[in-house]
């Protein structure tokens, strides 16, 4: 019996809900069995037994009829019955009942549901103290019962009642335990589910890529010959259907991988006309196909230049416009677009694009957006397309930070309205856009290659035949001598004894694939190809792959199916310019976007500046990349940028002669101008400042930021080349394609693990600056005294007193801070100076040597922003503290003074 009340009670297939009715019934059933004993008649006892009985049948009855709320609710007012009979005639509240009102409370809630649980759960509440009251008021009403008999039952239900819940709870939480082991395998089996559909699309794209690139690229061989008007005719239908399925692919693998979290937007600098022009090309012959006017409206006033994400612009304008021009029969489809200013470098566009179809009923507006379904099915039915663009339109829009609406009157047509906010690269605006002086139609116009190279030689790696073929046939007319390779092991064979112009790689190959073998050829010891640029050639389309093939250092990136003309631009645009013949009769209005090659001169992504107190050595700065914001230094003759209208050298000078010169952070207003030129070139900064709390420089910089949404100001802790060893990790994680918030982290922790410490030889640039008092400087000069200055939580303390002459004091200091040589990192030494000559420098590299030898020393004289605080003779050490956990972030070219 008891098994089987065990199994009804877990059984999987009913919902927790029904479960935990059950297990709670079975539980007030033994509650009703261990109270009958405290029944003072048999009145009493034989309505307990009746009644659980009825129990009994109540809850065979409503599993069967599946009436789980009414079941509960029917043996709720049957305890609401039973449990003041059992009070009044057990002894009120000297017997053990009134520990079992507690079981009301739990059956109500565990059991019932909604407004039902919140009306019994008050009427629990009111019988329990009404109970109270009458006995309290009417003691004769309630049974008599001896003392020795209320401590027996008070006991006893004490203990069965917790024992009870115990069991109750018990039994929910192996439930629940279950139910979550079970909730955790299904997600698993979601998560494999998802990762196989991830890679079904992956391959489907690859796969069903690969030939319709053969198809297309062989009917265009077949376009360009002299062909009759009806072979012409079924070509450009094969091309046009080829191209619709290539979109249908597009669609779909856009929406997996959006859905899988794998789709990334990609910012690049691009041309608003360029874009415009080529929306305009693609979509105005399919209007007037249809006897459609096609309008454009642009705000003069856009950027010429504005950085963004291109080819997902690009595609969310031309699916609303595909769109609009497929449901509108009649009258006109518009573009519209115009921009707003939002911040120094910033502006927020909005692209409407309006037609004069049959719109969108009231009722649909909300699903207009959910992929896979269509509204108005039945009048749209010979409409072609998979239902997936508005879908992946709002994503797109989505995860650029952007909006998306639609205005609509059924049959009267619609509006939608995308709203981006993009970054300003060029400040020219765009002027007067016309669809008169951008449309061009292209029909009936005959290939012509775009130039000529015949003493050009370039290597196609492709595993396919048939991709060979077609790539090798496209570029026929342009004269190049083609080779072929139909594995990575093939093409550096023939690296080593040939030397290529340009090479174009596949990706998916067996054995090696692309991305393995141009590191090969990047490494190969004896190859003559080691530095020829290499485009990546490959069925794998997406954003997020150009990302990749970026990263490793690709010198461009062309999606299959391609053109002839993509083909001949890429490859144009790669070949060196003596070895090219122009065509000036060729027209270029194939050559679309959808090449991407990746140019130096290109925005980067994350751009690492400071000032120019950082003190590094110019090598070191041109190598990554550094652009600094000068300080001034400030004297009786005027305001000077510091190191670049005034030396440290003529500084000391002036200073030596009896005139004061001190340091001056940039204002705001430099750092905005600042800002605003290096995000010309960058999509980010990260600006590393001196010390907060000993330069208005971070200030400044922070509040200069406020105008620009991309870039983030970090307080290095420290000063002079100890900042700048903390600008250097930056660059380098920078260079080698770490994110924003990955570099934030590593300058945080690597501020812990920098030895900042200098020697002061003259205090009275302290004084001057305010750093001490005339009294101090006075003690300190006639004591010979000679302060230690470190940086503590970016502030300078002194922290330490050095005396007698310059040995001892050098001494002293370099055996300090070298002693303990196993929490030294020793790659990298700085040994930054003021006003000092050859002889104690070389003593100072000597005692270096004799306590902790360096793999690099830089000596590096600090600047005249620098020199104008610490003074002449001055210098510090300054290095990395053994960190285990860091990341070997540079490796410093060994050439600026090294030893």
């Amino acid at each position: 019996m008891i098994k089987k009340w065990f199994e009804i009670i877990t059984d999987h297939r009913i919902s927790l809900r029904d479960r935990m009715f059950r297990i709670v019934t079975v539980t007030c059933m033994v509650a009703l069995l261990l109270i009958m004993p405290m029944g003072r008649s048999v009145w009493n006892i034989l309505a307990l037994a009746v009644s659980l009985v009825a129990m009994g049948l109540i809850v065979k009855v409503s599993i069967k009829k599946e009436r789980i709320q009414t079941g509960a609710t029917a043996i709720t007012l049957l305890l609401l019955l039973l449990f003041p009979l059992s009070f009044f005639s057990a002894g009120g509240f000297y017997s053990g009942v009134p520990e079992w009102f507690v079981f009301c409370f739990i059956y109500v809630c565990l059991t019932l549901k909604g407004r039902r649980m919140a009306v019994f759960f008050v009427l629990c509440i009111a019988e329990t103290l009404l109970c109270y009251a009458v006995a309290f008021y009417f003691p004769e009403l309630t049974a008599q019962s001896t003392q020795q008999s209320s401590f027996f039952d008070s006991a006893f239900s004490v203990v069965m009642v917790g024992f009870l819940t115990s069991i109750l709870l018990m039994f929910l939480n192996q439930m629940y335990e279950k139910e979550n082991e079970l909730s955790r395998q299904q997600k698993k089996e979601i998560e494999e589910l998802n990762r196989a559909e991830n890679h079904f699309f992956s391959s489907m794209s690859h796969e069903i890529r690969t030939p319709i690139n053969t198809i297309i690229g062989l009917n265009e061989i077949i376009l360009r010959g002299d062909i009759s008007e009806e072979v012409a005719e079924n070509a450009r239908n094969i091309q046009g259907a080829s191209k619709l399925l290539l979109t249908l692919i597009n669609d779909t693998l856009d929406l997996s991988k959006i859905k899988s979290g794998k789709m990334e937007i990609v910012n690049v600098s691009y041309e608003t006309g360029a874009l415009f022009s080529e929306i305009v090309n693609m979509i105005w012959i399919k209007a007037r196909e249809k006897g459609l006017e096609f309008k454009i409206n642009v705000d003069p006033s856009i950027p010429s230049m504005l950085c963004g994400d291109e080819v997902r612009i690009k595609q969310i304008l031309i699916n609303l416009l595909n769109n609009a021009v497929k449901y509108t029969s009649e009258g006109s489809v518009t573009l519209s677009v115009r921009c707003e200013r939002q911040a120094l470098n910033r502006v927020r566009v909005w692209y409407a694009v309006e037609d004069t179809g049959q719109g969108v009923k009231k009722e649909n507006i909300p699903y207009i957006f959910n992929a896979f379904r269509r509204v108005d099915e039945e009048r749209n039915r010979y409409i072609e397309g998979t239902g997936l663009g508005l879908s992946i339109v709002q994503q797109l829009v989505e995860m650029m930070g952007g909006e998306i609406s639609v205005n609509s009157v059924y049959t009267k047509g619609s509006t939608f309205i995308v709203q981006l906010d993009q970054d300003i690269v060029e400040e020219k605006e765009l002027g007067t856009f016309t669809l008169a002086s951008r449309a061009k139609n292209r029909e009936g116009e005959q290939y012509k290659q775009s130039f000529e190279a015949p003493d050009a030689h370039i290597l196609i790696v492709d595993d396919n035949d048939m991709n060979l073929m077609v790539v090798s046939k496209l570029l026929s007319g342009t004269k190049i001598q083609i080779d072929t390779a139909k594995s990575g092991a093939e093409c550096l064979k023939l690296t080593q004894n040939h030397h290529y112009d340009c090479i174009l790689m596949d990706h998916m190959m067996p054995e090696m694939n692309g991305i393995e073998c141009f590191h090969a050829l990047r490494a190969q010891p004896v190859g003559l190809c080691q530095e020829v640029p290499v485009i990546a050639l490959t069925a794998n389309a997406g954003s997020d792959n150009q990302l990749l093939y970026r990263k490793e250092g690709f010198s461009g990136y062309l999606a299959k199916p391609v053109s002839g003309a993509l083909l001949e631009a890429a490859i144009l645009s790669i070949l060196p310019q003596e070895l090219v013949h122009l065509n000036k009769e060729a027209s270029q209005s194939d050559v679309e976007k959808d090449i991407l090659i990746f140019e130096q001169a290109k925005r980067r992504s994350i751009l690492v500046t400071t000032d120019s107190v950082c003190d590094l050595p110019s090598s070191l700065m041109s190598k990554f990349g550094i652009p600094v914001c000068p300080y001034y230094v400030r004297t009786e003759a005027g305001r000077f940028l510091d190191e670049q209208e005034l030396k440290a050298g003529e500084l000391l000078m002036h200073i030596a002669e009896g005139r004061e010169g001190y340091s001056q952070a940039p204002e705001v207003e430099d750092y905005e101008r600042f800002f605003a030129e290096k995000l010309t070139g960058a999509q980010n900064l990260i600006h590393i400042t001196m010390a907060k709390h000993v330069s208005v420089g971070y200030q400044n910089a922070c509040e200069a930021a406020k105008s620009f949404e991309n870039v983030t100001v970090i307080d290095s802790g420290h000063l002079s080349s100890s900042m700048g060893l903390i600008v250097l990790c930056a660059a380098y994680m920078a260079e080698h394609h770490a994110t924003k918030e990955d570099i934030t982290e590593s300058v945080k922790r690597m501020k812990r693990f920098i030895s900042s410490a200098f020697v002061i030889n003259d205090t009275h640039m302290l004084r001057q600056a305010g750093r001490i008092s005339k009294q101090i400087q006075v003690l300190c000069d006639s004591l010979l005294l000679h302060p230690v200055l470190k940086l503590r939580k970016s502030k300078l303390v002194v922290g330490g007193i050095k005396m007698g002459g310059f040995r001892r004091v050098a001494k002293s200091y370099v055996r300090q801070l070298l002693l303990d040589t196993r929490n030294i990192d020793r790659r990298i030494l700085f040994i930054t100076y003021s006003g000092m000559d050859e002889k104690k420098l070389k003593y100072i590299q000597d005692l270096v040597q004799q306590y902790c030898p360096f793999e690099r020393v830089y000596l590096q004289k600090s600047t005249s922003a620098i020199a104008s605080n610490c003074g002449p003779g001055s210098f510090g050490l300054l290095f990395m503290k053994r960190d285990d956990d860091a990341i070997s972030f540079f490796q410093v070219p060994g050439q600026d003074r090294a030893w």
